[in-house]
């Protein structure tokens, strides 16, 4: 009897865990969370069973520092039950614990400093938009204007450029060179014609043709050098 008395006071004295957690502000899985955390005691249904207390897995997403737990941790324990009962009912405390913390408020300055950098980065950019405006107007009027002249001006420098150097390529010098070997190959045949025909002297045709064929030799020679060497 007294067996039977004991056990129904202590199932009356069990709280549910729904109660717990409908009574609370916070999210469905955050007091699942610290309900969960807690050890299971014994009862007259598990009095022949080990009592498992079950594992706590911290979030893996948490950037919290273990300082910043210490810290947080000791805040806590000066706590009184009734004033930890009240963060978890009363919204506002929880806020003015949460804001009265030291990494919070270095994230709330922190934050804030960031807010005020980029608002200053903004005003200065809007106080730099007529420049802006100007400097862009004066482009547009230099690319109409003065860029099509110098274009202009680009484009007859790079025909030149490229005349010269067609002119004086390998492959010009050497037509040019054949072309005066052959002029001179020519010339020495006219002269020869000439002596045969009679219409100039022996003397004056050996020092003519000498010459002429000392030039044609001497161009033949450098043809056929630079044909050998360039490519």
């Amino acid at each position: 009897m007294f067996k039977s008395f004991w056990g129904s006071q202590e199932q009356q004295a069990q709280p549910h865990p729904q109660e717990t957690s409908t009574n609370s502000w916070y999210p469905q899985s955050v007091a699942g969370s610290s309900s969960a955390s807690r050890p299971m005691t014994p009862g007259p249904s598990t009095s022949s069973s080990f009592s498992v207390r079950p594992t706590y897995r911290p979030n893996s997403s948490s950037n919290v520092s273990p300082s910043e737990a210490a810290s947080i941790i000791t805040t806590l324990k000066d706590k009184s039950v009734d004033e930890l009962k009240k963060l978890l009912s009363d919204k506002d405390a929880y806020q003015n614990l949460l804001h009265s913390l030291e990494p919070v408020k270095t994230q709330n300055r922190v934050r804030d400093e960031l807010r005020n950098e980029t608002l200053q980065l903004a005003r200065e950019n809007l106080e730099k938009e007529p420049c802006i405006v100007e400097l862009r107007n004066q482009c547009r009027i230099i690319r109409t204007t003065e860029l099509a002249s110098a274009q202009e001006k680009l484009h007859e420098l790079e025909r030149k450029k490229d005349d010269t150097l067609k002119y004086y390529s390998p492959s010009s010098l050497l037509h040019d060179l054949q072309e005066a070997m052959n002029k001179t190959d020519g010339e020495s045949d006219a002269l020869h014609r000439q002596l045969l025909d009679g219409e100039i002297d022996i003397a004056a045709f050996v020092q003519k043709h000498k010459k002429m064929r000392h030039i044609y030799h001497k161009r033949a020679l450098t043809h056929l050098a630079v044909s050998t060497s360039v490519p």
